[in-house]
């Protein structure tokens, strides 16, 4: 059960950043020897018709955003990080 679980948390972001439809999934990433590193993914979210979709695609007005939204990401992963480090002591 226990490996159930944990093939499922590898399958979700371990923190997400959202600003609007801008948003920034963050992945936890481990090596065998325990190292780990964090990436992010971004995407916009928006209706078509009655229908939710999403894109990997900006346009100029979504910029700001996505700039804005990876400031935000590039922060929760060194907080990931530092929680990482205080956790391994």
């Amino acid at each position: 059960m226990k490996s159930e679980q944990s093939e499922q948390n590898k399958l979700r972001p371990v923190a997400e950043v959202r600003l609007g439809g801008i948003r920034a999934a963050i992945w936890k990433n481990e090596n065998e020897k325990g190292g780990a590193w964090y990436n992010a993914t971004f995407e916009r979210s928006y209706r078509d018709e009655d229908k939710h979709r999403s894109s990997q695609s900006f346009g100029r007005d979504d910029l700001l955003a996505l700039a804005k939204v990876a400031d935000l990401a590039h922060t929760r992963i060194f907080e990931l990080q530092h929680e990482d480090r205080n956790s391994n002591q």
